[in-house]
């Protein structure tokens, strides 16, 4: 019987102090989240608004988060910038809490947006892996992905 309590006391103890982990210690977890979807459909705005709501909760709950805007979702890295989008409040907010961004430089030009995102000074237009953003880079960072 002590054989076997004593390991199930020592458990229980290592899972109440939280394995090791003080409250103020930082997460250990990085979230990459990638918007493709369009901006001409309302499943497009929803999966916009999730990008949006996800990348914010995450932030501040203390995780990195990087947004990044790919393919046909590089309208959305323009149709935000839009002081009259009803999404540009809470695309403002990430930018407040200081979510990195990306926007896919091949993509923005497919999608004819890239001219438009160059005329706005903040549009981080990236382009490390055959004119994309790499992928490799975040996950070599630990960072998990989120594809909307």
């Amino acid at each position: 019987m002590k054989k076997t309590l004593l390991p199930i006391l020592a458990l229980t103890a290592v899972l109440a102090l939280g394995c090791g982990k003080s409250a103020t210690q930082a997460p250990s977890s990085k979230f990459l989240i990638i918007l493709q979807a369009d901006t001409d459909r309302h499943e497009g705005l929803a999966r916009a608004l999730h990008a949006l709501l996800y990348a914010k909760e995450l932030k501040e709950g203390g995780y990195p988060v990087t947004l990044v805007f790919d393919g046909a979702g590089t309208g959305w890295a323009q149709a935000l910038r839009d002081p009259k989008h009803k999404l540009h409040a809470k695309y403002e907010d990430l930018k407040k809490l200081g979510v990195v961004e990306e926007i896919c430089d091949f993509c923005a030009g497919a999608f004819k947006v890239k001219a438009g995102l160059k005329r706005m000074s903040d549009a981080a237009l990236v382009g490390e892996f055959e004119g994309h953003p790499s992928l490799k880079k975040w996950v070599d960072q630990g960072y998990q992905v989120i594809v909307l």
